[in-house]
């Protein structure tokens, strides 16, 4: 009977484990390209998003505004833990998903990508229309 649980415990342990690798894979902190910045990818609900966590302007101003954001409605929430990155679903290599928002330029994509290059290397793909879009490479931080 000890034998016939450790082997089902062991069975439950390896079909978990893919799981868990495919959201490690995109789960985690990434070093942006623009500002030196720092955004925390991790799963929300169904879906992965993606939260500013650090940058060079928030470490001169910890309550630095999104003035640069071309809603003025928009101009005074915090940069600190803004969502950047939303609705991204699918893997194990490769998420879409939108919106997107780079705090630096104040501009939005509507919907764009991610993908893992190698373990710690991903690009982030947004676009505002089919042909028009931009990539940046982001760095994971161990």
């Amino acid at each position: 009977m000890i034998r016939l649980l450790a082997l089902l415990a062991l069975g439950v342990s390896t079909l978990a484990a893919p799981a868990l690798a495919q959201d490690a894979g995109l789960a985690g902190r990434w070093r942006t390209s623009a500002e030196n910045g720092l955004v925390a990818i991790e799963r929300c609900g169904e879906t992965y998003c993606g939260r500013l966590k650090d940058a060079a302007p928030l470490r001169a101003d910890p309550d630095q505004r999104d003035v640069r954001n071309r809603k003025a409605e928009l101009r005074t929430r915090r940069l600190k833990d803004l969502t950047v990155l939303a609705n991204f679903s699918g893997g194990p290599r490769s998420w879409s998903g939108g919106p997107l928002y780079d705090p630096e330029t104040g501009q939005g994509a509507s919907t764009g990508t991610l993908t893992l290059l190698d373990d710690d290397t991903l690009a982030v793909k947004g676009c505002i229309a089919p042909l028009l879009c931009r990539t940046q490479t982001w760095k994971r931080v161990r």
